[in-house]
């Protein structure tokens, strides 16, 4: 059967149908076995997971292009014009309207070699906090507290102060808490101390401690700083909150809180 396409003529007959599906089969399969073995390859050396992933899948990407080039090539089609056609295309296309594509994969590339984040770390970007699920190669996907997955384009990550909380294997926990006025601020100080330094999971190094951080309207502010290891962190501040409420109740210790007196005149 004989079909002119483009300019072209071309013979296209069982065999060559055949040759073209065996070269994209093959192609697939001979691409996975490529990248599976660079997966294994950059598992074993000390290349950043990150960048060894966005690596690998843009040049997966590349490969099985070419496999489909290859297989366009047994019907005649000479690919060469076809590879310049593509580009030229893409050149105005990205000119005119993808400059935010080409941004946002030069982002996800710094952000893979530089790794201010990396997966399963929680980190808060642009005011959004979460783990981090996956860093690909236009977006970040994160994954929220109360299980919401959100996609941010790589541009933004990159463009945003990033604060990782799980980076570093210890965090200091701060609890704040404040007293009356006509309070023993020295005992105050002392049974907070103590309440700290009871907690199993408080670390002795770097030591605990209570400081005045403020003089209120109502109260003298105090705050609890107490280290722990990062995967401890809430544990520890939901109890310290919940021990210094029943700790200075049980002292006599007032917390005081805002209260508004109201006068009434009669006329």
């Amino acid at each position: 059967m004989l079909i002119s396409l483009m300019g072209y003529s071309m013979s296209i007959n069982l065999i060559l149908i055949l040759k073209a599906i065996l070269i994209l089969v093959l192609g697939y399969f001979a691409v996975r076995i490529v990248s599976s073995i660079l997966e294994n390859g950059a598992k074993k050396s000390k290349i950043p997971e990150l960048v060894s992933e966005f690596v690998i899948k843009l040049f997966s990407a590349i490969l099985y292009v070419f496999v489909i080039l290859l297989a366009v090539g047994v019907f005649g089609v000479e690919t060469g014009p076809i590879i310049l056609g593509l580009s030229a295309s893409l050149g105005l296309i990205l000119g005119f309207g993808l400059q935010d594509t080409l941004t946002n994969l030069t982002s996800g590339l710094w952000i893979a070699v530089m790794k201010p984040l990396d997966k399963d770390e929680t980190v808060q970007i642009g005011g959004i906090t979460g783990k981090i699920v996956e860093v690909g190669i236009m977006a970040t996907k994160m994954l929220t507290p109360d299980n919401v997955v959100i996609t941010i384009p790589n541009k933004l990550v990159w463009g945003s102060p990033i604060t990782n909380y799980t980076r570093m294997d210890l965090r200091r926990v701060d609890v704040a808490v404040g007293v009356s006025y006509g309070e023993n601020l020295d005992n105050a100080l002392s049974k907070a101390l103590e309440l700290i330094s009871e907690h199993p999971k408080v670390l002795k190094d770097p030591a605990p401690a209570v400081v005045v951080t403020g003089l209120g309207e109502s109260s003298v502010d105090l705050q609890l700083r107490a280290w722990t290891k990062t995967g401890d962190y809430w544990g520890v501040k939901g109890d310290l909150t919940k021990g210094i409420y029943e700790k200075y109740g049980k002292e006599g210790i007032e917390i005081p809180f805002p209260q508004m007196d109201i006068h009434v005149h009669k006329y």
